[in-house]
């Protein structure tokens, strides 16, 4: 199926510098952001503590459930409400030092009687209540960030053998500029990074390497022919060609995780939030970003003029 009639022409390479600076503006937005939050909204598998999941029968205000948990003696560092508002879905913070982890009993009997006794609370559900201690959540806030690092240094290595350094090097930038973004996103919303955010970025990491070689395999095949095109004329003839297979892989995907973030629940609503922003942005860089590079480096080393 071809969405893009064969024989059509786009100068994407045109719009590429301007693509750099909305690149670079979003970027720059997002660490506005991270600096605003004092860093990463961290989860409790990354900082510790103990984390209550509680769906309320009827809708409620952060700040009415922060001030009924003080009343009881449990000071949350934390109320954040999960997926669409209806869902009246909150997950409830509190640090190792307000509930040690031989006291989660105790907090679970005082939540069901706090359910029992306040009207706000009446009919409510409590999900989970889970515990992590913080030298666990250093270990993982490395594992994290080991995990992506040498995500992009297997790729690197891979994308040399298969083709040159430049377009090695220039799907990794890509690969960064879609985490960055992604990552400022996520500030924006001030949604909690957790495992599940981490294991989304590394999804958006393969859909982008993903659509960044098909492009570059366009590339290079039509490179094979000994065309009379100069290399930016080539880019757009490549880009153009491969576009119908990824507005539609674009496409299915988006669907599919569109279902997710309205239909799938608070459990999995910030991991498909995460998986939207990084295949739009993922689509974005691979025509935009990671073609843009190699312009930039073949200029740079002379061989384009």
């Amino acid at each position: 199926m071809d969405l893009i009639k064969p024989g059509t022409h786009i100068d994407f390479v045109r719009r590429m510098k301007k693509a750099v600076f909305i690149s670079w503006g979003l970027i720059l937005i997002g660490l506005i952001s991270f600096i605003y939050h004092n860093g990463p909204n961290w989860g409790v598998e990354f900082v510790g503590g103990t984390e209550v999941h509680i769906k309320f029968a009827k809708e409620i205000k952060s700040d009415q459930i922060r001030n009924i948990l003080i009343s009881a003696g449990y000071t949350a560092e934390s109320v954040q409400q999960l997926g669409l508002p209806q869902d009246n879905d909150y997950l409830i913070r509190f640090s190792p030092k307000v509930v040690a982890f031989e006291k989660i009993q105790e907090l679970q009997n005082k939540l069901e009687d706090i359910v029992k006794n306040f009207p706000e609370f009446q009919g409510a559900n409590i999900l989970r209540i889970d515990y992590i201690g913080p030298n666990v959540g250093r270990e993982l806030i490395q594992k994290a960030i080991i995990s992506v690092i040498l995500g992009c240094v297997g790729i690197l290595l891979y994308l040399m053998i298969r083709f040159e350094f430049e377009f090695a090097l220039g799907a990794v930038i890509a690969i960064i500029h879609d985490v960055m973004i992604t990552l400022g996103a996520i500030s924006i919303t001030n949604k909690e990074f957790t495992l599940a955010i981490v294991a989304a970025l590394l999804t958006v990491i393969g859909y982008s390497v993903n659509d960044t070689i098909i492009i570059f395999d366009r590339i290079r095949e039509n490179l094979r022919k000994a065309t009379k095109l100069g290399f930016k004329q080539l880019v757009n003839e490549s880009v153009s060609q491969t576009l119908s297979r990824t507005i539609l892989t674009g496409l299915t995907v988006f669907l599919v995780l569109g279902a997710l973030f309205v239909l799938g629940g608070a459990v999995i609503h910030d991991f498909a939030f995460t998986l939207i922003v990084g295949v739009i942005v993922g689509t974005y860089s691979s025509i935009f970003v990671a073609s843009a590079f190699v312009i930039y480096w073949k200029y740079r080393k002379g061989v384009l003029t």
